[in-house]
């Protein structure tokens, strides 16, 4: 039986590990709503205006990536970093044009490895570190920006429900 509890783990400080417990449940939900689409299916354009499901795995990647250099190393991404995240950030007619091509495990493996050093750096801290305005964004602290990170996938992982479940050929989960 699945637990349904947010609880602390093992190698974390107890609130730290209730964030990772609720980050790991969006991730998870996150995957099993893209499990087995192809490179065309990722791709898919439902409208014109719409984003791919291929553009907001890379979007939930990079925002965790944004998010990691503002609170782990405190400091806005510098504008090289934000030039290589900005069609993913950014979505819209960046996003159309240059998120493209990928298969799902290229999806898989980036946000498996950006998810890595999340994990890491927040095995490394205290919950006081959570609290602390950012050095960077001091009207913020860093329990509101990994909450936001978690809340951004879920609000994307419900595009891509809605995006799969419209596929040509009514590809559901």
């Amino acid at each position: 039986m699945t637990s349904h509890r947010i609880a602390p783990r093992s190698g974390y400080a107890p609130t730290i590990g209730r964030l990772v417990d609720m980050l790991t449940y969006a991730r998870e939900t996150t995957l099993s709503s893209v499990a087995g689409l192809s490179r065309d299916e990722l791709d898919h354009l439902h409208d014109p205006a719409s984003n791919s499901i291929g553009a907001l795995l890379a979007h939930v990647t990079a925002v965790e990536r944004w998010y990691q250099v503002l609170t782990f190393s405190q400091r806005q991404p510098s504008p090289n970093e934000e030039a290589e995240w900005v069609a993913a950030l950014d979505l819209g007619d960046a996003g159309r044009r240059h998120l493209r091509g990928r298969a799902l495990s290229a999806y898989l493996e980036e946000m498996t490895a950006v998810r890595q050093v999340t994990l890491s750096a927040l095995a490394a801290r205290g919950d006081d570190w959570l609290e602390q305005p950012l050095t960077a964004a001091p009207a913020m602290n860093a329990h509101w920006a990994w909450f936001h990170v978690m809340e951004d996938e879920l609000s994307h992982r419900g595009q891509i429900r809605w995006l799969r479940s419209r596929l040509p050929g009514g590809r559901r989960e």
